[in-house]
């Protein structure tokens, strides 16, 4: 198969099927036309007796990816077209669950900035590699929208309440803090990733993996847990507001800054489906509640005036729906309620 895509670049190299994000410029944001390149590659490749594992990776020094491509759906929306952010979501969603029940193993390496579709890419794969330069975040609440690519599966699963820590905030964790949370697995050092890739293609065994990895160091997040957990643990995004101290401890004043910059609309959608999909740890589970928000977001939600604050105008003021974090529960209700025929799925979990 040749590549359709100038932004990726997809080869078979020994008995590895490699895929590169070749868009350095834009840190390797997706596009529709990239999302469907590298599905059809992993499609062939998945029942290729050639092909015994697949390597993920990116061009340039600042980011792995750094989320989806925005502008254009933006651009549609405005003009009051929203079939173009909804068939790049579907499309995104279809490629995530695919990486995530892939049938080879699949290695991604995650250097730099790893946030939104980058995660989608990156951590539902079988073999998850960070570095010290990696920061992964998931910071969709500060435009409007949900964490979604099937992260809330992720976070669903993070232990304790760190995933609702780190979806209604958006921090960004280092490599000790991602494979804490459950979103990678091994540090290996970038010099060491040429070694680590030829060794991946030569044997299409990835027993080289664990002979390369460093000792994980106790992230920030792991000594945050004890303040998180009693926090995060209340029931409704009010909840979480009324609960700190007169004084907040580093963690969750760090928590409540970072909160005060997002949508309080999905700060509480974010809180519900999360909490959905922890009783149902699937990714079809996961990526079907997501899309209920995508869905909806531009004609319901924030996201039109996220992107526009911050992408736009880049007057970093946004105006909200919502003024406080008390979100009326028919409000949230209408932004997560099934979407019959225009669901992700057919027969969608409920």
């Amino acid at each position: 198969m040749t590549d359709t895509d100038p932004h990726i670049i997809a080869r078979i190299t020994g008995r590895a099927g490699r895929i590169t994000l070749n868009r350095p410029a834009a840190l390797n944001a997706l596009s529709q036309d990239m999302v469907l390149d590298i599905a059809a590659h992993l499609t062939d490749w998945q029942t290729d007796p050639a092909v015994d594992l697949i390597i993920i990776d990116a061009v340039g020094a600042k980011a792995f990816c750094a989320g989806g491509d925005i502008a254009e759906m933006y651009a549609a929306a405005k003009a009051g077209d929203h079939d173009v952010a909804n068939e790049f979501w579907r499309t995104e969603y279809r490629l995530n669950a695919l990486i995530a029940g892939y049938a080879k193993p699949v290695v991604t390496l995650m250097h730099g900035f790893v946030m939104g579709g980058g995660v989608g890419i990156g951590c539902h794969a079988s073999h998850r590699i960070v570095d010290d330069t990696t920061r992964m975040a998931l910071p969709e609440c500060s435009i409007g929208l949900v964490p979604d690519v099937g992260s809330t599966l992720l976070l669903a699963c993070a232990p304790g309440r760190l995933g609702e820590y780190l979806g209604l905030t958006g921090d960004r964790m280092d490599a000790a803090d991602a494979i804490g949370a459950g979103f990678a697995d091994h540090m290996v050092p970038q010099a060491a990733w040429p070694r680590l890739i030829a060794a991946l293609c030569d044997t299409g065994s990835t027993a080289a993996i664990a002979e390369m990895a460093l000792p994980v160091p106790v992230g920030r997040l792991a000594a945050w847990r004890g303040d998180i957990d009693r926090i995060f643990a209340a029931r409704s995004l009010a909840g979480i507001a009324r609960r700190p101290d007169a004084v907040p401890s580093t963690p969750i004043a760090t928590a409540l800054e970072l909160m005060e910059r997002n949508a309080p609309l999905s700060m509480a959608c974010t809180l519900a489906i999360i909490r959905t999909v922890r009783d149902d740890p699937q990714i079809t589970t996961a990526l079907s509640h997501e899309f209920r928000f995508t869905y909806r977001s531009m004609a319901q939600a924030d996201f039109l005036e996220g992107i526009r604050a911050a992408l736009i105008d880049r007057d970093r003021n946004p105006q909200w729906r919502h003024t406080t974090w008390d979100v009326p529960a028919d409000d949230i209700a209408a932004l997560t309620a099934p979407l019959g025929p225009a669901a992700l799925y057919p027969e969608e979990p409920a």
